[in-house]
């Protein structure tokens, strides 16, 4: 195995925080219902191809973007289309199957795919709906069927809080992995670049035809951004691809039966649940049940689709979302704390700040709740952001010209190089409490919208 680079930063911050999944996998959970929902893929709008009521094959087109004709969303499962969401605009919310197990799924033909061009494979992977694996930089939209990328990115190491180990998640999946990564570098003019664990890269090893990079140092070390920014900056004109490695196991066993692969090995996770572990399941699947069978401590809880610092809250009535391998659980923070800014007073509360004790207490991790512990400030220069924010940008500047609709300043300043996630830190580092994340994205959309 030959390491071409490794990456490391100092700057960042490890949230301790109670509940990580054991790795166990508690077998496979099957829901009654999954849903679809168009807002998991950024920058799409999104065409219907079913009425409520219809009958669907798992592998069946539910949605194209309107952007692209050619790029569709496939249903996860056999079922009936159940309810087809709208909200404000008659915008399309969620589409929900209702699924029927023993139902029949779509198949192509795969038979030589090795011998197939550039162009054809392309052509395959939208038409069986695997195309919405690939995601695109900059911005972080679903990749361009036309374009040539500079680069495709997996990486195995994830540095959020209470993240899934992708070790174990494809401890099963190494023979469809490494067909993934064969598929993908017929698409691409280099060797897939491949992120791994500095402290662990043996289970890797046998992975062929791949560059190989490690990753070390605190959160967000593990979010691709800083790995493009190292090891193939981003221009205006190029592309770079980046897939989620589960996503690239699912390409290799679409490749061998021609069916699609919705699999999902999902961590359920945090302080507000008993057992925090993983199962195995399918996009789209019922939140309800995943909660139910990790035992929830109370009723008071707040279900976040994704990480904590940059998923979505969800109810229980929601579903997993289209790319998420976790779901988060932890109390939500409805109570107050008198005089909590006392030091001493209550060392319950993960601070990054010096002026807190917090951080010589609780060194087994912390038990955490959604309280904001505080409201919106004034935004001043104060270095908060620099040092949680490892790219070499000037995160602080970025947010403004983002605020001010400054397309220039923002082009400057790197609007190509970050997606809303690298700020997800900063969200919760930064004592003026922006919602950081937000104003990104719609500063993303904006140079969607004028520049494209």
């Amino acid at each position: 195995m030959d390491i071409i680079k490794g990456i490391r930063t100092r700057r960042g911050a490890k949230l301790n925080i109670k509940g990580a999944a054991e790795k166990i996998l508690s077998g496979k959970i099957s829901t009654a219902t999954y849903a679809l929902n168009p807002d998991d893929f950024f920058g799409t709008t999104p065409k219907l191809l079913v009425k409520e009521g219809a009958v669907v094959q798992a592998g069946e087109p539910i949605f194209f973007s309107k952007q692209d004709p050619r790029i569709k969303i496939v249903s996860p499962v056999s079922g009936i289309v159940k309810t087809i969401e709208r909200g404000p605009k008659r915008k399309i919310e969620r589409i929900i199957i209702e699924a029927n197990e023993g139902g029949e799924a779509r198949t192509h033909a795969v038979d030589n795919w090795e011998d197939l061009g550039r162009d054809a494979l392309v052509n395959l992977l939208l038409e069986s709906g695997n195309w919405p694996f690939l995601t695109q930089r900059p911005y972080g939209t679903l990749a361009d069927p036309d374009e040539i990328p500079k680069a495709i990115f997996v990486s195995t190491m994830d540095t959020a809080p209470l993240a899934v180990d992708h070790e174990f998640i494809l401890t099963k999946k190494y023979d469809s992995f490494q067909r993934g990564i064969d598929v993908l570098n017929k698409l691409v003019d280099q060797n897939v670049f491949l992120g791994l664990d500095a402290t662990h890269t043996a289970p890797f090893k046998n992975i062929e035809n791949v560059q190989f990079y490690t990753i070390s140092g605190p959160h967000p070390a593990g979010n691709i951004s800083l790995h493009i920014q190292e090891l193939c900056p981003i221009n205006m004109e190029d592309r770079i691809w980046t897939i989620n490695p589960e996503d690239v196991a699912n390409l290799g066993k679409f490749i061998t039966n021609g069916e699609f692969s919705p699999e999902r090995t999902v961590a359920l996770a945090g302080n507000a649940i008993k057992k925090a572990i993983y199962f195995y399941s399918k996009i789209g699947a019922e939140l309800a049940p995943m909660v139910k069978e990790v035992q929830a401590t109370s009723n008071n809880i707040r279900v976040v689709n994704g990480d904590l610092l940059s998923g979505n809250a969800m109810n229980l009535e929601g579903h997993l979302g289209y790319y998420n391998n976790l779901v988060s659980v932890i109390p939500e923070g409805n109570t107050y704390r008198i005089f909590g800014w006392l030091p001493f007073k209550d060392n319950s509360i993960l601070s990054l700040s010096n002026t807190s004790f917090s951080r010589l207490f609780n060194k087994s991790g912390f038990n955490i709740d959604t309280n904001l512990n505080g409201e919106e400030r004034a935004l001043v220069v104060t270095g908060e952001m620099e040092k949680v924010f490892p790219l070499d940008l000037y995160p602080m500047q970025l947010l403004k010209a983002c605020m001010i609709e400054d397309i220039e300043k923002m082009e400057a300043l790197g609007i190509y190089e970050v997606v809303p996630e690298d700020f997800g830190l900063i969200d919760y580092a930064n004592t003026s409490k922006i919602e950081a994340q937000e104003i990104i994205r719609k500063g993303i959309e904006l140079m969607i919208n004028e520049v494209g």
